[in-house]
C-alpha cells in the first residue's frame, strides 16, 4: 500500500504557503532567510504572517527542493516554474537538484512522473534512495 504523502498549509491573506515534508532536503534556506517566519522549534514551525506576501514568494522561490510552494487564490506557483527544458543542479554537500517534469524509473521497473524540483541523493546515505532525505548533512558530505 503507498504511504499518504502529507502536505502541510499555511495561510495569509490570498497566499497559501504549501509545505511538503517528505521533498524537504533539509537545506535551511528557508529559516536563513526569514528567520521570523521559518523556526523548526516552534509549532506551527511556519508563521507567515510575520512576513509580507513578497518576502515569502520571493523565499519559497529559493526553495531547492520545491518542498515549499505557494497558491494565490485559485493560481498555483511552485518553487520552480515549469518549463519544458530540463535543467540540472549540483548542491554544494548535497543532492543533486533536477528542475523540470522527468520519469524515474527503479529497478523493478516502477516509474514516477516528478516535476517542478526533484532533489537525488548524491552522498548514498538517504533512506528514501534515489531520492535526498537530507541525510548528507548527517553525515558531513562532502562533494
Amino acid at each position: 500500500m503507498a504511504e499518504r504523502e502529507i502536505i502541510k498549509e499555511y495561510s495569509k491573506g490570498d497566499l497559501t504557503v504549501v509545505w511538503k515534508p517528505k521533498k524537504c532536503v533539509h537545506s535551511a534556506i528557508c529559516v536563513h532567510t526569514l528567520p521570523k517566519v521559518y523556526d523548526p522549534n516552534k509549532k506551527p514551525w511556519i508563521e507567515p504572517e510575520n512576513a509580507t506576501i513578497d518576502e515569502l514568494k520571493s523565499q519559497i522561490n529559493k526553495c531547492p527542493s520545491g518542498a515549499l510552494t505557494y497558491t494565490m487564490k485559485e493560481e498555483t506557483k511552485n518553487s520552480e516554474e515549469e518549463t519544458n527544458n530540463t535543467r540540472v543542479e549540483i548542491m554544494t554537500n548535497g543532492p543533486l537538484l533536477v528542475h523540470g517534469n522527468l520519469e524515474v524509473k527503479d529497478a523493478s521497473g516502477k516509474t514516477e512522473s516528478k516535476s517542478g524540483v526533484t532533489a537525488l541523493c548524491r552522498c548514498g546515505a538517504s533512506a528514501n534512495k534515489p531520492y535526498c532525505d537530507g541525510a548528507h548533512k548527517k553525515i558531513d558530505f562532502v562533494g
